[in-house]
């Protein structure tokens, strides 16, 4: 009987469906006096498969099951009828992003933001989160890119660079309003290592600024692309510097900077000019306020060197104030639509005199701005008819002529009045106006 009573036991121990074999067993033996009568008890634990092949396989393949053939039956014409694939309920839903908009640092948020630690917090409720994904998932998936509102295209509009992402996250509940970011660069890098191999990462180059003024540019690294914008666009944030503005659309005098192998020669230009420069730099004087400028750029184009020479460069530029005092002399602007009247912009504290000046003193503005550098500039080529006949001719009956536009500017500008060097000892002998629209403006500037 106790071989029975063993046996009893080690058939209870096994799973579930021999469970009323050993109730039954002990019951009917349940007269006898050596035995103990035991309850059937119900196993508190079960067996459990934890991976499955719809878990051990992608949503894509599991579709791919269904809904494709064999490349022998698609020759022959099969599948045409099959099944499509459903909607993905899970598109635009976020693991730690409900209904109620919370924060989770390590979740949603990093755990750490600068030297401040995130605590768990309520965030404002969206209302339009539902909205938003039923938008998403209504959206159809065509062979082709889905198109793009023209504004929210970048340079290629199938990449990353010149794309807005929004403004940089809050620091200490203190929002970026009014701020925008523009992606630069955005490529992915790869880089050896001794355990793992060839190891890739992504890497994002941005610029932020509220439009007025405020500039600043992040680099971000990261195994994944959203978390790499995420990290330069926080912490160009951080990197906030001002820069002046001359009248709020141009930089105040040309200037030279260099980074690197990367120069750049800047150029102030008028309102209404533009931005006629590099595509990152367009981006940049964008997002700081800068409408109308000409760069040109020699050596290598890298951004990140194109863009810190150029933050360089603007924040060594001096007012019109700074430049006078230090040369101790006026400031004198001539325009031509002002008929290059002189206009004293700024003036020194004091003012040096002509024999202080010595002759080796650089005088010119744009020279002394660049510090003594020029801009190469292309040749232009040669028209086709230099060499023609008539050509020669009208250059020998011309020739009298020649730079007088130029000459009658700088005598205006220097003198006041067109003048020859026997105006003093015959006043009459004075140049006449020899066109109409010439003796027009000249009476209605008087």
């Amino acid at each position: 009987m106790a071989f029975n009573l063993l046996r009893v036991y080690d058939s209870f121990m096994k799973p579930l469906k021999h469970t009323l074999q050993v109730t039954k067993i002990l019951v009917n033996n349940a007269g006898s006096k050596n035995l103990p009568v035991l309850k059937p008890v119900l196993p508190l634990a079960c067996q459990v498969r934890l991976t499955s092949f719809f878990t051990r396989r992608a949503a894509e393949t599991l579709w791919k099951s269904v809904t494709s053939v064999s490349n022998a039956g698609r020759n022959r014409g099969r599948g045409r009828g099959l099944a499509r694939k459903i909607k993905d309920l899970n598109r635009g839903q976020y693991i730690g992003m409900g209904k109620i908009n919370m924060q989770w640092p390590g979740l949603t948020a990093p755990i750490m933001r600068g030297s401040t630690v995130l605590k768990q917090q309520r965030l404002p409720d969206d209302p339009e989160r539902e909205a938003k994904i039923i938008k998403m998932r209504d959206i159809a998936r065509t062979k082709g890119s889905r198109r793009v509102h023209p504004l929210e295209r970048g340079w290629t509009s199938a990449k990353m660079g010149g794309k807005k992402i929004g403004p940089p996250d809050p620091v200490n509940d203190e929002p970026f309003e009014g701020f925008d970011t523009y992606v630069l660069e955005h490529k992915i890098v790869n880089h050896m290592t001794g355990n793992l191999g060839r190891k890739r990462s992504f890497s994002s180059f941005v610029v932020t600024g509220n439009f007025d003024g405020l500039v600043g540019f992040g680099l971000g690294k990261s195994s994944e692309g959203k978390t790499a914008l995420r990290i330069a666009k926080n912490r160009a944030g951080q990197k906030l510097m001002f820069v002046p503005r001359y009248n709020n659309h141009t930089v105040y005098h040309d200037f030279f900077s260099q980074f690197g192998s990367t120069k750049l020669f800047v150029s102030k230009k008028p309102e209404g000019f533009g931005l006629r420069c590099h595509r990152a730099l367009v981006c940049a004087c964008q997002i700081m306020g800068i409408k109308d400028l000409r760069v040109k750029i020699e050596g290598a184009i890298n951004y990140q060197h194109i863009i810190k020479a150029f933050l360089i460069g603007l924040l060594k530029q001096k007012t019109h104030a700074e430049l006078a005092e230090e040369k101790k002399l006026h400031l004198v602007e001539m325009r031509p639509e002002n008929w290059n009247y002189p206009k004293v912009v700024a003036s020194p504290s004091v003012v040096r005199k002509p024999e202080e000046i010595r002759s080796t003193e650089v005088m010119d503005f744009t020279q002394y701005v660049l510090g003594g550098k020029v801009v190469l500039q292309k040749i232009k080529p040669s028209p086709f008819y230099i060499e023609f006949p008539s050509h020669k001719i009208r250059l020998r009956k011309y020739e009298r002529q020649r730079n007088q536009n130029q000459v009658r500017i700088r005598m205006l500008a220097e003198h006041g009045e067109i003048r020859s060097f026997l105006t003093d000892k015959y006043p009459e002998a004075r140049p006449q106006l020899w066109t109409k629209k010439m003796k027009e403006q000249s009476e209605q500037a008087d």
